[in-house]
């Protein structure tokens, strides 16, 4: 059985990686925007935001597999 206490550490952390994936998703969302206005090749940038989306994905699918760990080990209030 897990540890109950670790899991939820993990899902903080899970949740610090996402708001930080959240954050990065943004800034290089504007950063797209300016180079577009700027007409400069977006091509790298445009990547690199895909890649963090993708990346923030996987982390929401972590962070659903923590919960539901919890939620299987946590006895249910009658």
């Amino acid at each position: 059985m897990p540890d109950l206490e670790q899991e939820r550490a993990h899902l903080a952390l899970a949740d610090q990686h996402i708001a930080a994936g959240e954050k990065r998703v943004a800034d290089q969302t504007r950063l797209v925007a300016h180079l577009i206005e700027q007409g400069r090749d977006i091509a790298r940038a445009r990547d690199l935001l895909r890649l963090l989306e993708e990346t923030l994905v996987n982390w929401r699918g972590h962070q659903r597999l923590i919960l539901e760990t919890i939620a299987r080990h946590t006895p249910s209030a009658p």
